[in-house]
């Protein structure tokens, strides 16, 4: 699924760029992004192994919600200077968000069906 996939390359950066924050928000902002950052492919996984499509549309909700609340703590590191190269984690954001909005369009619409 693509998807999950972008979203565990999401991950990955994410935790590079981390890496880099300072030590003192390491129980702080940083764990807080990178659990955001896991719950994304975490949620689509498990909305997938559900069995129905409800399901997993709840589940596709709960990894949006999750994207959302990364990008928000995102925009705080970059506003705070962590962050120097934020248009590429951004990029990944927006192609997420774009996915999981279509994967939840068409698992709708089959349930209608």
């Amino acid at each position: 699924m693509v998807a999950w996939k972008v979203a565990v390359d999401l991950v990955e950066s994410i935790y590079r760029l981390t890496m880099r924050f300072p030590e003192q928000e390491r129980f702080g902002l940083t764990a807080q992004i990178r659990r955001a950052a896991v719950s994304v492919p975490s949620n689509i996984a498990e909305g997938a192994g559900r069995i129905g499509d409800r399901e997993f549309v709840r589940f596709l909700g709960i990894a949006r919600g999750s994207l959302s609340e990364l990008e928000t703590q995102l925009h705080i590191a970059k506003r705070l200077g962590y962050i120097d190269d934020y248009e590429s984690v951004e990029g990944l954001v927006g192609r997420l968000f774009g996915l999981i909005g279509g994967l939840i369009k068409h698992t709708n619409k089959r349930i209608q069906e």
